[in-house]
């Protein structure tokens, strides 16, 4: 197929190599904020395993053309939509100027986070009987974009028209052949959906939060709590981890998104609200801890943290945790050395040469020299397993604050540190 992909969004990117990558004819206009010649340098991008090369080997094919302006001559038979939220009325003007103005028939996919009921909207600018818009939501995962769009465990598919449905069955064949992989479904039910799995994970996220918190004050150890729910096969284990708060682009987006959707129709969400205000309250969770062991006395104090992106995998810091914790740590007047295996530049970006702020590449061991604790905030695999002789001669105070519960208290306590996690203690 003939297919034109516009965004400059991770789903985007990939769905434009993806698609080329299994014959079909893509050109891709990412949105003229963000050009190729920009986006090619982003990190988030070039950290993303296998997906810029997966990029460039679809142009060496001649499959994927690059462009800066589509026009409606393309005669394309998808148009793919992967913008960012706040570019809805760049979506509008796109489909007014290229596939609007076609005579052939067309599917455009609205594979944005667009509020519910876009895709019809989009649908409505579409000036033939023969072309449709079709809902399909961005279900991607960053730090495993390429694997989760190639083998994708299911989409959900908002479609109305037999015809679209079966042009995107056929898009989206070479990547699965099983027709259960499909939820379909009308295109404000697949908006809503993809809204409604956000907030239900960010809600177990949370409530685990505040378990953590509860065993906390009780003396429980949380890893207790967490085994005994999630061997009961009505709640199961998936995202039952405490942590020091969620972040990214579009986990926070979402649940703004869908609480947005509520209040338009005039019901006030609650519980939305409330999952936010504990998330946000999460971040601060490691400096609270810090402050309590140091009794408040943190001036001049100098602190190593492992981790600055929102998750392994990605070197995006928004909405992460680190943020707010940095900004507590700087409010008291300690310094931060910190090591991420690609978030640093974004960092750098964030924050100029601050003066507290130093930015420690290659050796994460080089951060805890003199430190006064290591606050472990992203869990990055090279950080499990460290060499606990050697982090115990570069402490100055042997502390070890662990915000993703990814080492053991009882081992940790003795190789001679004081451990505190989410829920867990030594």
């Amino acid at each position: 197929m003939r297919v034109v992909v516009h965004g400059s969004e991770l789903a985007a990117a990939t769905a434009a190599a993806a698609l080329c990558s299994v014959g079909h004819q893509v050109t891709w206009m990412p949105h003229a904020d963000f050009p190729w010649e920009s986006l090619s340098r982003a990190d988030w991008l070039i950290s993303e395993p296998g997906l810029k090369d997966q990029i460039l080997a679809g142009e060496a094919s001649g499959q994927l053309a690059i462009v800066d302006r589509v026009t409606a001559e393309s005669d394309a038979e998808v148009h793919w939509l992967a913008l960012s939220p706040d570019q809805r009325e760049a979506a509008e003007r796109y489909v007014e100027e290229v596939p609007g103005r076609q005579t052939t028939p067309l599917v455009i996919v609205n594979n944005s986070t667009f509020p519910v009921g876009q895709t019809e909207k989009l649908e409505a600018q579409l000036g033939h009987a023969s072309q449709i818009a079709v809902a399909l939501p961005d279900r991607l995962e960053e730090g495993r974009a390429w694997d989760t769009f190639t083998r994708p465990a299911h989409w959900l598919l908002g479609s109305e028209d037999e015809w679209a449905t079966q042009q995107i069955r056929e898009l989206l064949r070479a990547f699965s052949r099983r027709h259960e992989v499909y939820q379909l479904m009308p295109r404000k039910a697949a908006e809503l959906t993809k809204l409604a799995i956000n907030g239900m994970l960010a809600t177990r996220i949370s409530f685990m939060n505040e378990l953590a918190g509860l065993a906390d004050s009780l003396g429980v150890d949380v890893e207790y709590v967490r085994q005994g729910m999630g061997a009961d096969t009505r709640i199961g284990f998936e995202y039952l981890y405490p942590g020091c708060g969620f972040g990214g682009p579009n986990f926070s987006r979402d649940l703004m998104r869908l609480a947005d959707v509520q209040h338009s129709t005039g019901r006030e969400s609650h519980l939305l609200e409330h999952v936010l205000d504990i998330n946000e309250s999460k971040k601060e969770t490691l400096f609270r801890k810090l402050w309590n062991h140091f009794q408040g006395e943190l001036e001049g104090r100098t602190i190593a943290i492992w981790g600055a992106a929102f998750k392994p995998g990605t070197a995006r810091i928004d909405q992460a945790p680190v943020l707010t914790i940095l900004e507590a740590l700087w409010a008291q007047g300690v310094k931060v050395k910190i090591h991420d295996p690609a978030a640093l530049h974004a960092l750098a970006e964030l924050y100029p040469a601050h003066p507290q702020l130093e930015l420690v590449e290659g050796d994460f061991y080089a951060a805890c020299e003199g430190a006064d604790a290591l606050m472990l905030v992203t869990e990055w695999k090279c950080y499990w397993n460290p060499d606990w002789r050697r982090l115990l001669q570069a402490l100055k105070t042997p502390l070890i604050l662990d915000g993703r519960n990814i080492f053991d208290p009882t081992y940790v306590a003795s190789r001679g540190f004081v451990y505190r996690g989410i829920g867990r203690r030594a």
